[in-house]
């Protein structure tokens, strides 16, 4: 099976939809469609410095970041996104592959 990251319409695994949440999180905004909120998870996922930030937070580092950053960035998370979109089918139940993170500890 695979999920299709369609959040009202919306193909959040489009470049131009992650590069539209990655702006808002920069401007500040916080009320996030469960598309965004997927790109959001995924950009954790790709990105261990952001792991733990806020949105505002995470919306700083990006804005600090270069063109070439950016661009390489939002194509990771679209891979990711990609990688997610099979599910494991156990005993004839499906369920998302955990994206929880290892322990650092």
């Amino acid at each position: 099976m695979r999920r299709s990251y369609k959040d009202g319409g919306m193909d959040c695994t489009n470049e131009m939809t992650v590069v539209d949440t990655f702006t808002r999180l920069i401007f500040g905004d916080s009320d996030f469609s469960d598309g965004e909120i997927e790109i959001i998870e995924t950009l954790r996922v790709v990105n261990p410095d952001v792991w733990c930030d806020t949105y505002p937070q995470m919306g700083e580092y990006l804005r600090n970041l270069g063109v070439r950053e950016m661009i390489q960035l939002v194509s990771r998370v679209r891979e990711q996104m990609a990688k997610d979109t099979h599910r494991s089918v156990t005993g004839g139940a499906t369920t998302e592959a955990s994206r929880s993170p290892v322990s650092r500890k």
